[in-house]
């Protein structure tokens, strides 16, 4: 791909009217499929994902400066403010009030790239040749997004069912992992879905071991929403700190025991694709109709609405 050509695609994909994959390619005068295909030969990203990174940094740069959370969050397009916290707290890892005020600091508000391709204030964009992101760290994100998105996902469609068909005995025998002992059940799957996390969670920033607790969809929705962002934070400041060889030592374990922290991430992600596919397998047998679940589909999709309000008011369905 030409220079030229590449710098029309990303007046396409960053075009403050194109906030949709058709949007970007029609002005680009291009088929949705190969707009696509041609940014992530150009640039090592998705369209969506570009666009989604930038005007973050965008945001970054904006509430560093002064601006206001709301009006931030409409110059990034987001409806609400709500999702537009979420989707920077994923991003950053901390909420946009608490963004540090600073001046003078060329990359202070990058995020991590494939392709050097940064926000520029005022308007412009950067392209830094030095400042590559690992692929391997582009790929641990792709997977850690899309297994809390499509976690997200399965809980929401388990809401739908009625206690008896959720906590009913499915899977006799089944284990995931021998120390959690019998996931029987859809319940017990998703429930291990989430608590996984919070256990891991809560041992790497030295939290008390969470309770397995209750296992209702819309409790482990609620739990999930609570765990994903300080997830996702975690896993860019490991990054950030070049920090996956670090061990932790658990001295609760008869004898002591150390992980290192890439393989706590590999394990998490792991046992929670199998637990996924487990939870679709039995929604399927309730007639529930769910997807693949594939991330190349995920990916070309707009992210997750986290900004709607969990219901928590009908805890015995």
């Amino acid at each position: 791909m030409g220079r030229d050509r590449l710098r029309e695609l990303l007046e396409a994909a960053l075009g403050e009217q194109h906030d949709s994959l058709e949007a970007m390619a029609q002005e680009a005068h291009s088929s949705p499929f190969h707009f696509s295909r041609q940014i992530r030969r150009g640039a090592g990203e998705a369209p969506v994902a570009l666009r989604r990174r930038v005007l973050l940094e965008r945001a970054a740069w904006r509430l560093a400066g002064g601006a206001t959370v709301t009006v931030v969050a409409h110059e990034a397009g987001y409806e609400s403010v709500d999702g537009f916290a979420r989707a920077f707290a994923r991003a950053w890892g901390h909420p946009p009030s608490a963004t540090p005020r600073h001046a003078g600091d060329l990359t202070r508000h990058w995020l991590p790239a494939p392709n050097g391709i940064h926000f520029h204030p005022p308007t412009n964009l950067w392209v830094d040749e030095r400042r590559r992101e690992a692929p391997g760290m582009q790929l641990t994100l792709h997977l850690v997004h899309h297994d809390l998105d499509d976690t997200r996902l399965l809980l929401r469609a388990a809401a739908e069912l009625p206690p008896d068909r959720i906590d009913a005995v499915e899977l006799p025998g089944m284990q995931v992992l021998g120390f959690n002992g019998p996931e029987e059940s859809l319940a017990a799957v998703l429930t291990h879905l989430v608590h996984g996390k919070e256990v891991w969670l809560a041992a790497l920033i030295g939290r008390d071991s969470p309770p397995l607790g209750t296992t209702t969809p819309r409790s482990l929705l609620a739990r999930h929403e609570a765990v994903a962002e300080e997830w996702a934070a975690l896993i860019r400041d490991i990054e950030r700190r070049g920090a996956w060889d670090d061990q932790v030592i658990d001295a609760l374990c008869d004898p002591p025991e150390s992980f290192v922290l890439s393989s706590v991430v590999a394990h998490v992600l792991t046992y929670s694709a199998q637990r996924r596919l487990l939870a679709r397998h039995l929604l399927r047998r309730q007639g529930v109709d769910v997807d693949d679940g594939d991330p190349i589909l995920w990916l070309r999709q707009p992210p997750a609405d986290t900004s709607q309000p969990v219901d928590t008011s009908q805890e015995g369905r």
